[in-house]
């Protein structure tokens, strides 16, 4: 069983968000793929099969599988140009569990390319209570961002984007699990957005591992920024991620719409290929 080692959201090896693609992983269980992501141990692994022009994919992180997931699908896009494609640009279909989606990627030289994902539309659930929550990253409602309410926001994930200002980002720390007092808001995660900085953070939910770079996360952001005014409709823009896990991660978000009306949310990023390995056995 092949696999590709990748960099996401990153023009430099060993930077950005890695990941373990599969290119052809219709032979594998789901226990199986949650087993090999597990003894891999990049924060996600993607299993491709292919169903004519559209890729099925399976994303799992180190604890569960996951409905929708924005650097897996950019990263395994670029292996899939890799592989199958000589043109400059190319538009891939990938199906997940909550959505189906196209992501373009253009090739800049032999094992770098730039992927461009459209989320699709966003949702608004809810501008909740967010004090208990706050607590539990070490905040208080002085870290908000002034006339900026949370709010929960899903372009496939449901995520609770808290904008907060100045040092409260490198203050953040996760010391309760969150995975009860966001479900209690609709949310299954939560994203930390500096907006004057366009900087973010997010871990998984009971604070043992902070994420690189989230695409997911980043497209709730944009949707969010864009509800609110602070990017103009359709102008990309850059958000930040990753520093303080040392490998700082760039991602290009824009979104298309007014108000609630969101009709279309872009992530993209720049995608290295590492390397390639196979697995010599396979998990029962």
């Amino acid at each position: 069983m092949r696999y590709h080692h990748v960099d996401v959201f990153t023009t430099q090896p060993y930077s950005g968000n890695s990941l373990a693609v599969f290119p052809d992983a219709g032979a594998l269980r789901g226990r199986q793929m949650a087993h090999i992501t597990r003894e891999l141990r990049h924060f996600e692994s993607i299993f491709l099969t292919q169903d004519g022009p559209v890729w099925s994919a399976r994303v799992f992180d180190l604890l569960d599988e996951l409905d929708f997931a924005g650097h897996p699908v950019i990263g395994a896009a670029g292996v899939l140009h890799a592989l199958h494609s000589t043109a400059d640009e190319q538009t891939w279909t990938l199906r997940l569990k909550a959505r189906t989606v196209r992501v373009t990627t253009r090739r800049h030289e032999p094992g770098r390319y730039a992927g461009r994902l459209d989320q699709g539309s966003a949702s608004f659930l809810g501008r909740p209570e967010v004090a208990g929550i706050l607590s539990s990253f070490s905040l208080h409602p002085d870290d908000l961002t002034p006339g900026l309410p949370p709010e929960v926001v899903s372009t496939g994930l449901r995520y609770l984007v808290l904008p907060i200002r100045g040092e409260a980002l490198s203050r953040a720390r996760i010391i309760a699990d969150l995975t009860e007092p966001l479900a209690a808001v609709g949310a299954q995660f939560a994203y930390l957005l500096d907006v004057a900085a366009m900087e973010g953070r997010h871990w998984n939910n009971d604070g043992v591992v902070e994420d690189v770079a989230t695409g997911s996360g980043a497209g709730c952001a944009a949707a969010f920024l864009r509800r609110h005014g602070r990017i103009g409709d359709g102008e990309p823009t850059t958000l930040s991620q990753g520093r303080f896990t040392g490998r700082p991660s760039t991602m290009t978000i824009a979104a298309h719409g007014q108000g609630e009306d969101i009709e279309s949310v872009e992530v993209g990023g720049d995608v290295v290929l590492i390397g390639e390995g196979s697995l010599r056995e396979l998990p029962q």
